[in-house]
């Protein structure tokens, strides 16, 4: 068995150090689908063809302002392996327990986070659950707890892995960077041979 050594096996967090991530303001998120496989459709012309993984990423990305009312949604993309989106901390809400706990229902699971990382945890759980009850929906479930997706799809086995741990964020923080990301995110699927996540 290794050692622990500080320098391979700690995990160091790419978030800038210091920041309040719950604060107003707009961030551009990736978030890449575990060993970049191809989840969620394909390019065609380029244009991305979402699959039906591919449609529930989209509608739960959608749906991420319907569970939280303090964001607006700017421009995404679901690509075969990853999503691009911006999102907008329109206003900072309080820590809900704060100096109120003894105040929480206890019947009632509330996360007292309100970071750009609870809400990218909340998509990727939403997005897992909907993915899997699909596919147990279409019997693809092995005995063994393997995950099996139709292979005209490229997806052999998955065994539950959806997404990648963690994800990439840029704040944006003027007009000029947020027009070229935003241009970026639009022209994604006409540029995938280009994109430094494409695999063919």
């Amino acid at each position: 068995m290794n050692k622990y050594n500080s320098n391979i096996h700690h995990r160091r967090s790419i978030r800038l150090k210091g920041y309040d991530y719950a604060q107003v303001g707009l961030y551009f998120i990736t978030i890449c689908c575990q060993d970049r496989a191809h989840l969620f459709g394909e390019i065609s012309d380029g244009v991305m063809i979402l699959n039906e993984y591919g449609k529930i990423a989209f509608a739960e990305w959608e749906n991420s302002i319907n569970i939280r009312d303090n964001i607006c949604l700017h421009d995404f993309v679901v690509m075969p392996n990853h999503i691009h989106g911006i999102i907008e901390i329109v206003f900072k809400k309080a820590n809900q327990y704060a100096g109120e706990l003894e105040l929480a229902p206890i019947t009632k699971f509330q996360s007292p986070s309100q970071t750009i990382g609870s809400i990218v945890r909340g998509y990727k759980i939403a997005t897992i659950r909907k993915i899997k009850n699909k596919v147990l929906e279409r019997g693809e479930l092995r005995c063994m707890g393997e995950l099996q997706f139709a292979p005209t799809e490229k997806i052999i086995q998955l065994d539950f892995k959806i997404w990648q741990r963690n994800y990439y964020e840029h704040i944006i923080r003027n007009e000029a960077s947020h027009q070229r990301i935003s241009d970026y995110i639009l022209n994604n699927p006409a540029q995938w041979s280009e994109d430094k996540f494409y695999q063919p």
